[in-house]
Order: C-alpha cells, then sequence, then structure tokens
C-alpha cells in the first residue's frame, strides 16, 4: 500500500490556511497542555509542521504511540496565533481530523535524543545509524553529499569526460595498502581482491582508445582508521585522459572544483585558477610539509649557518636549524607554552623560541644562547620589533616536519597570519621518483610506480636514482591531500628500467601487471590522471573533522559496522564452498 500525501512537512505556508491536508512522517514530540490539547511535531525528510491536538479522543488515540512512530495526519491547516520564526512552516498549524499510525516506534525509551544524535557516543550513533540519520543534521550531510557528487559528474561530463565503471572484483595489485581478498569458489586456493583504486584498468582504457574517463569510484583499502580517512570503502573522483599533460589534468580540476567549494562551502570563497604550483622540495623546505595550508602566510626559513654550535645544544654542528618568523606576535606566555608543547606530541621533537623586545633585544625562550649572533638572526630573517622567532632543529627531514607543526599550530593563533574563510588551492609537483624506504632501507618508489620519470629512459639508465624526479602531482586544499595523480609510464621499455631499479625484473613485471604491460606493448597512447577523494573533498566543504559525519553507513574505528555486524562469523558450509578452512591459533601463538 503506498500512503498518499498531499504536502510534505516545509510546504505549508499561510496562504494553506483553510486548506484540507494530509502529512506523513515521525512523530518527533508532543507538548501536552492539558487532557484534550497537545502540540505534536510532524517531522520528515524535508522539514517539521506543527499539529495541534484539541480534543481528547484524539489525545487518547496517541497516548499510547512512541516518539519516532510514523504517522499520517489528515487535517485543516489555520494560521498560528504564536508564530515560530526559526520553522519554515512556522506560521501555519494543522488540526487533524484524523490520525493513522503507519509503523509503531516499540521502544519508550530511544539509545539518543534525534536531533541531539551528534553529542551520543560514537559507537552508539553507529548501531542505530538509522536513528542517526533521521537528525535533521546529519540527514543534510547526505543531502549536501548527494549535490555535490551530481555537480562533480555533470561538470565531468561536461568537459568531455565519460562515465565508465570498473570491476570490484580483480587480481591482487602492489598499491601500497593492504588488499581486502575474496576466495574464489570455482578456483581453488585462489583469490580476488577489492581494487584499492581504478589504476590499471583507467590505464587499459586509454590504451584502448578512450579519450576521457571518470567516474566516482569505490576503492577498497584494508588500513587504519584517520580523521580524514576512513577503514575499508572510499569513494574517489577517478579520471585519465589521454594524450595529455600535466597541465592538461590541471586545467581540468582547476575548472571543476572551485565552483563546487565555492557554491557549497562554509567558505564562500576559492582559489582561482591556476592554483599556485610548490616543488615538493621546495614545499618541504619552506612550509615544512607537502602538504601547505595556504591559508597560513608564515613559512619556514634555514637559519642553520647563522645559529650552527652557538652553545646551545639542540643547535650543534650537522643539525639542520629553521626558523619561523612571527611579526607583530600578540601571544601570551602561556600560549607560547602550550605551542611547544603540542609540537612535541605531534612531531617528536622539541622545539624552541625567541621574542624580540623594543629595543631589538632577544627575549625569552633560548635568547641567552644566541646574543653572539643577534645582529645575524636578525639580518637574516629581517626581524622587527615585537616579532617572535620558533626554532626547530635535528636531522634535515626532523626539523623541517617539527617547523611545519610550529607554523600549523601557530597560524590560526597569531593574529593577521591566517585567512580562515577560503579554500586554498595548490599543486605539489616535482615528486622525487624513488627514495630509500625507512623501513627496507633499500630502494623504493616514492609515489607512484606507474608514473613517468623526468627524463625518460636516459634518466633511469644515467642518473642517481634518488635524483630523478617524476611527473608526479598532489592537490592540496588548506593543508590536507585530496589527490595524488601523475603523468603515466605508457612505454613498456621505459617500465621495465623503472622497475629494474628497485630489484625487479622483467619477467617480474609482467607477472605483476600482465594487462597492463600487454596493453601498453600495442602503442598506448601518453596519458595522465588524477583522483580527487570525494570523502574528503565533503568533509572540507561541511567543515568536518570527521571523515565519519558525511559517510552515509561508515565503520568505526576499528573497521566494524556495528549497526549490520561486520565482520561476522560465516557458517562452515560457506567456507567450504571457498575451499577456506579457519585455524585458531594457540595460546603459545597468541602470545
Amino acid at each position: 500500500m503506498i500512503q498518499s500525501r498531499t504536502h510534505k512537512c516545509n510546504e505549508l505556508r499561510l496562504k494553506d490556511a483553510g486548506s484540507s491536508v494530509t502529512l506523513c512522517g515521525y512523530y518527533e514530540n508532543m507538548r501536552k497542555v492539558s487532557k484534550n490539547l497537545g502540540f505534536l511535531v510532524l517531522r520528515d525528510f524535508y522539514g517539521k509542521t506543527q499539529v495541534v491536538i484539541e480534543d481528547e479522543e484524539m489525545m487518547e488515540r496517541l497516548s499510547g504511540v512512541n516518539c519516532e512512530s510514523t504517522l499520517q495526519v489528515t487535517g485543516t491547516v489555520r494560521e498560528r496565533s504564536s508564530k515560530n520564526p526559526d520553522m519554515e512552516t512556522g506560521e501555519i498549524e494543522v488540526v487533524p481530523s484524523d490520525i493513522k499510525v503507519l509503523g509503531k516506534c516499540l521502544y519508550n525509551e530511544l539509545p539518543f535524543e534525534i536531533t541531539r544524535s551528534r553529542e551520543a557516543d560514537e559507537n552508539t550513533r553507529l548501531k542505530y545509524r538509522f536513528l542517526d540519520l533521521r537528525n535533521p543534521a546529519v540527514k543534510d550531510r547526505m543531502v549536501l553529499r548527494s549535490r555535490i557528487v551530481t555537480e562533480l559528474r555533470k561538470a565531468m561530463s561536461d568537459e568531455g569526460f565519460m562515465e565508465i565503471t570498473t570491476p570490484i572484483l580483480t587480481c591482487s595489485s602492489p598499491e601500497g595498502a593492504r588488499d581486502y581478498l575474496v576466495p574464489s569458489r570455482l578456483h581453488e586456493g585462489k583469490f580476488y581482491a577489492r581494487p584499492q583504486a581504478p589504476q590499471q584498468f583507467k590505464q587499459i582504457l586509454m590504451a584502448s582508445g578512450i579519450d576521457r574517463y571518470f567516474q566516482i569510484a569505490p576503492c577498497f583499502r584494508d588500513e587504519d582508521a584517520r580523521a580524514d580517512r576512513s577503514p575499508g570503502e572510499f569513494y574517489q573522483l577517478d579520471m585519465e585522459m589521454a594524450f595529455a599533460t600535466q597541465e592538461d589534468v590541471f586545467a581540468v580540476l582547476e575548472k571543476v572544483l572551485p565552483p563546487v567549494f565555492a557554491r557549497h562551502g562554509i567558505y564562500k570563497k576559492a582559489s582561482d585558477a591556476p592554483f599556485k604550483r610548490i616543488g615538493y622540495e621546495e614545499a618541504l623546505d619552506k612550509y615544512g610539509t607537502d602538504k601547505p595550508d595556504l591559508r597560513i602566510d608564515l613559512t619556514c626559513e634555514d637559519v642553520t649557518e647563522v645559529l650552527s654550535d652557538c652553545g646551545f645544544n639542540p643547535f650543534a654542528a650537522g643539525n639542520t636549524i629553521k626558523a619561523v618568523r612571527v611579526s607583530d606576535f600578540n601571544l601570551s606566555r602561556k600560549a607560547i607554552d602550550k605551542i611547544l608543547a603540542d609540537t612535541e606530541v605531534i612531531s617528536g621533537f622539541k622545539a624552541c623560541y625567541v621574542k624580540v623586545d623594543e629595543n631589538m633585544e632577544l627575549t625569552g625562550g633560548v635568547s641567552k644562547f644566541l646574543s653572539e649572533r643577534k645582529d645575524k638572526l636578525i639580518e637574516a630573517l629581517g626581524l622587527k620589533s615585537g616579532d617572535c622567532v620558533f626554532f626547530a632543529a635535528g636531522k634535515k627531514q626532523y626539523a623541517r616536519k617539527t617547523a611545519g607543526v610550529l607554523i600549523k599550530l601557530i597560524g590560526p593563533q597569531a593574529e593577521g597570519h591566517f585567512n580562515k574563510e577560503s579554500y586554498e588551492f595548490c599543486w605539489i609537483v616535482d615528486f622525487p621518483m624513488y627514495e630509500v624506504g625507512e623501513e627496507s632501507g633499500e630502494l623504493e618508489f616514492c609515489h607512484n610506480p606507474f608514473s613517468m620519470p623526468q627524463g625518460g629512459l636516459e634518466a633511469l639508465r644515467n642518473e642517481d636514482p634518488l635524483k630523478i624526479l617524476a611527473y608526479q602531482y598532489d592537490l592540496v586544499c588548506n593543508g590536507v591531500e585530496l589527490s595524488s595523480g601523475a603523468v603515466r609510464n605508457h612505454d613498456p621499455e621505459i617500465m621495465i628500467e623503472a622497475f629494474r631499479i628497485v630489484g625487479l625484473g622483467e619477467e617480474d613485471v609482467k607477472k605483476k601487471f600482465p594487462a597492463m604491460y600487454n596493453a601498453f606493448c600495442y602503442g598506448a597512447p601518453p596519458h595522465a590522471g588524477i583522483a580527487p577523494g570525494v570523502d574528503r573533498m565533503i568533509m572540507l566543504i561541511a567543515g568536518e573533522e570527521s571523515i565519519r559525519e558525511i559517510i552515509p553507513f561508515p565503520m568505526n574505528k576499528n573497521a566494524q559496522d556495528l549497526m549490520m555486524g561486520a565482520p561476522s562469523e560465516v557458517e562452515e558450509k560457506q567456507l567450504k564452498d571457498v575451499h577456506i578452512s579457519i585455524v585458531k591459533k594457540d595460546k603459545e601463538d597468541q602470545a
């Protein structure tokens, strides 16, 4: 049976007074004045309407009905004597002639108050997500998500991209995270993998003659949760272009993204094209991170030559010393101490500071160690009265990292150094092709193994691998990495040489990437692409600190779906069908 309604709960206005209407929705609450007078709030997906109960029989009919039951209300619209400017329908109310219960809520007590569900424990919210989503504030995030995805699809289509869906059962591929494996019933001992990204498929599409591809692609990675990363499943605006350079990719996203951010974001300004381009090394050296927040105007400078071996142990010879100068500094000593403490917690390394007084003398912090270097430091940094300088020292990568944390912490607190009300995009370019792995101590791909090295085959054969740059790039917004991309390595000969440097021979490449390698042997076009994370974009646009707030059915931090009870045990027959047996660890193994 289809329930009829004449209006939604946000539609009725004063002009509808006198009309007979039927509404359907959730019984949000009832304010009972007497046994024959009560004010019921009916809520649906669209809004709320007040229903006035004015007779004892109707009140009695609702006496055993719990809040959040679904109701059908038929009645007459009239003008409210006491209007509510905070409700869209606040000028009217409905006097019911009939109320039907369409779906009973069996519980008198709810796990949380619907309109305050965001204040509840997160695991409780996720277990009762169907109730959490009834909260208009939570529901609005899903509406926002839908609108943004719709706009992204239209914008990409308008740019000549064709939406193509790629498989979600494929082979395992080294993408940098753990795969979700799916055992095969028909092929004993073999497994499918859920794709960490459609990387190989979209490159094969380019080799297949597709000129411009995109999809809102589901990606699956068995990795730990973070505030800006959901475990298990996430979505990205995946795109690839044939016969394209990185500038072609940049031009598309610089056209597509800013209007979406400016139209729907909590900040109404977004960077104009072209976005700022910052080299990877420059970003680390100037901002202390490859994800700079350009709303903050602070940078770090190298003062190693000025302060090295000044008598302060962290500034000993051999260490790199980075300085963050903050002009017109207005923070208290208590605020400074908190910044230093938080920096140590986040970076793992201590920082220090000095201030410049009205007489251009260094005061506070480590000033006693710098007296003999004062003039050189003032000249090197262009210091003025009222400035404060924060320092980070140690091995180069750690000094940079600590300086980056200082910038991130100081910027929003120091007056005049943080332009919060905007979305500031930038491209980080010229990533190294290779790096030495921290754990392995061996040469590894730095960014993406399918990237084209700058200088091509000649660079791979003749240059120091650690000095080779790649056509790789990251898109960053307000200090958050939205995406990584690259000009792809479409030449089989260059691909073989690139993998040889990390210890994989031609046969290894053919075995690990058979389809893509084979496709490239038939004359693949140069191509480039990128895949901004949809979830992260919406999180930024909505101003949420947790990515789970903009995902309809997220897992918790332990990769559990508490509502559905996943992961769960399965029947023995199901295991036998896919040739799997569970071997439980004994106590010694668990120890």
